[in-house]
């Protein structure tokens, strides 16, 4: 697709234009800098169509409408291997998603007998600071835990001094990216620790900019759940790790879970940063058949907006794979249920 293909384009310069801008080494406005090299602003031509690959991607494009901000989504049947994807191949804020990428790091280690889950660490606990004002934030070490322990915190409870103990555990973003280009997961970068990234939120809105740092595609975070659940990289037992605590995850009560049915198992796991809310998982149905699938989206006016967009896409996924033969075109799913 054209608009693809641009913003590829605009992304892959984006990465390599440091000496030409400043903004553009970080991140790319999706209007006012493609306005500044290019001389047109990067919107559909008219004759753009969408072409999409099924009649479930069609109705996912339409409950996916970004015209209120970006929304990518990404979803893989694991037992036929049908794939969907809305601006699966955009990068997008993983905020916490990113604690799926860093557990199954550690998790690699204890596997290779470099690290275990009965090692202890501190807790990173951030001090305030002004934003921006140093290259990372400051911390201070808190109460020792046990990894386990750790990494139950930072997948249920979405802790932030749990994932940066463990982050400095396995060597710092750098080990987390050379695990996923092991893994083969391309579009996944994780440029700062958790304190640093949430004391800077705020410097873009991620409804009309691309900011390339902590940033990942849906597509790819379909491929990274895919190989944890499918036990591609990790043991038995570390995989269990995980997918048990992702079973467990106690925030995002209004997203993915919301609106499925009650015996559907959800694992999980969530992620908000400014204007921006997310969640990624894997659906199991009670036949065994299994969804990965990862919602990003930005904009829409609200976090309860976005919140109901993610249910409402995950249900229509959820529908779409494993009742193919009913018409979703124009499911339309209510408010979801209180939570967090």
């Amino acid at each position: 697709m054209r608009l693809k293909l641009a913003v590829k384009f605009l992304t892959a310069i984006a990465m390599v234009a440091a000496p030409l801008s400043p903004a553009l080494a970080d991140g790319v406005d999706l209007e006012s800098n493609f306005d500044s090299y290019f001389g047109t602003e990067l919107r559909a031509p008219r004759d753009y169509s969408p072409q999409y690959a099924n009649p479930l991607e069609q109705q996912i494009a339409s409950l996916a409408d970004g015209s209120n901000g970006r929304i990518g989504v990404a979803a893989v049947d694991l037992s036929t291997g049908q794939r969907i994807s809305v601006l699966g191949d955009q990068p997008f804020p993983m905020a916490s998603t990113s604690k799926i990428a860093i557990a199954a790091t550690y998790l690699d280690m204890v596997d290779q007998g470099k690290l275990s889950l009965s090692s202890e660490f501190p807790l990173m606990l951030a001090v305030r600071s002004t934003p921006f004002s140093t290259a990372a934030a400051p911390v201070r070490q808190g109460q020792y835990m046990p990894a386990i322990e750790l990494i139950d915190l930072m997948i249920t409870r979405s802790s932030n001094p749990a994932t940066d103990a463990l982050l400095a555990a396995v060597g710092g973003v750098d080990a987390v990216n050379a695990w996923a280009r092991r893994a083969q997961i391309e579009e996944f970068r994780l440029t700062r620790d958790i304190a640093t990234l949430v004391r800077d939120d705020g410097e873009f809105d991620p409804a009309v900019h691309i900011d390339l740092r902590d940033s990942s595609t849906p597509a790819a975070m379909v491929e990274l759940l895919s190989g944890i659940y499918q036990g591609r990289w990790l043991t038995p037992a570390s995989r269990s790790v995980i997918i048990d605590a992702m079973e467990r995850c106690r925030t995002g009560t209004r997203r993915i879970p919301a609106l499925m049915p009650q015996d559907v198992t959800v694992a999980h796991k969530t992620g908000s940063l400014n204007n921006t809310s997310s969640d990624i998982g894997i659906l199991t149905a009670p036949d065994g058949r299994s969804i990965a699938v990862a919602i990003y989206v930005t904009g829409q006016g609200s976090r309860s907006n976005r919140e109901a967009r993610i249910a409402s896409i995950a249900r229509a996924i959820y529908d779409g794979y494993t009742q193919p033969s009913r018409h979703y075109a124009n499911a339309e799913y209510g408010e979801s249920a209180p939570g967090t």
